[in-house]
């Protein structure tokens, strides 16, 4: 098994974000004869983008709260005691009403249905909003996951599918919303988390979230259900640490619009 990044340790989402394989911007462009070749230019950043912040992801040390077992991770049993306070309740999805919202909400209880997994706390609740916007949404691309929980399992496959049936602003719809809530996540247990990082690893890692986040924002201009995205998001342009040490003061001093930009996603 690979060495498991900072995300991948922690909700096993790392294959979503990594989804293999390079899309032409005239490949994007014959998918959608409608878009302009700016916003395909920029759609492929944003894939160039994602793919670079996943390898240096992939590069992070192990946590030391996580075991590797025949079936995958799991926590130890020290870390299991405490259960976290801060996961969106599965409630949430009642409250998502544009389709927009909908993909933001099921990103985002996806992450936290895995947390909530590793804790061995229940998912049952989780399970059933998660199918209940599948449901909702109705998109076709769904038709590769296996079960309604299990988006992150199958990010090459739900790529080319999204891309496919001109869904793909969707999908980045799906890893803004896993991005802020897998770093909202970060900074409620920034000194175990922070143990990962060296001083280069600091500063690669959130070099590429900035470069990712101007990209995205960028589609705000051609897609406004992107305008909540670009807005939480900048909550994260402060962090271009260069050292660990200020990496670690960095999400410190953001932790608050951290938690407000989440929370404005998931409405």
């Amino acid at each position: 098994m690979k060495k498991l990044s900072i995300i991948a340790v922690a909700f096993a989402a790392m294959t979503f974000a990594a989804c293999g394989g390079n899309k032409s911007a005239q490949q994007a462009e014959q998918t959608d004869s409608v878009k302009s070749f700016e916003q395909t230019q920029i759609e492929a950043k944003v894939k160039m983008e994602l793919d670079s912040l996943a390898s240096e992801l992939g590069k992070l040390k192990q946590l030391p709260i996580v075991q590797e077992s025949e079936n995958g991770i799991k926590l130890t049993d020290e870390e299991k005691q405490v259960k976290p306070d801060y996961l969106l309740s599965p409630s949430a999805a009642e409250n998502a009403a544009t389709l927009a919202e909908k993909y933001r909400v099921l990103s985002a209880l996806s992450v936290d249905k895995r947390i909530a997994a590793l804790y061995d706390m229940p998912v049952d609740e989780y399970k059933a909003a998660i199918s209940k916007l599948v449901a909702d949404i109705n998109d076709p691309s769904f038709k590769v996951m296996e079960n309604d929980d299990d988006i992150y399992e199958t990010g090459q496959e739900l790529y080319d599918e999204m891309e496919k049936n001109g869904r793909i602003n969707s999908f980045w719809m799906l890893v803004s919303a896993s991005l802020i809530e897998e770093i909202y996540v970060m900074t409620q247990n920034t000194e175990k988390f922070i143990t990962v990082f060296d001083d280069d690893s600091a500063a690669n890692v959130t070099y590429r979230i900035a470069l990712l986040g101007d990209a995205v924002k960028r589609l705000a201009e051609y897609d406004t259900d992107f305008v909540p995205v670009g807005e939480a998001l900048d909550a994260l342009s402060p962090l271009n640490a260069i050292s660990v040490d200020q990496l670690k003061a960095q999400l410190a001093d953001t932790k608050d619009k951290i938690a407000e930009a989440r929370a404005k996603l998931v409405k």
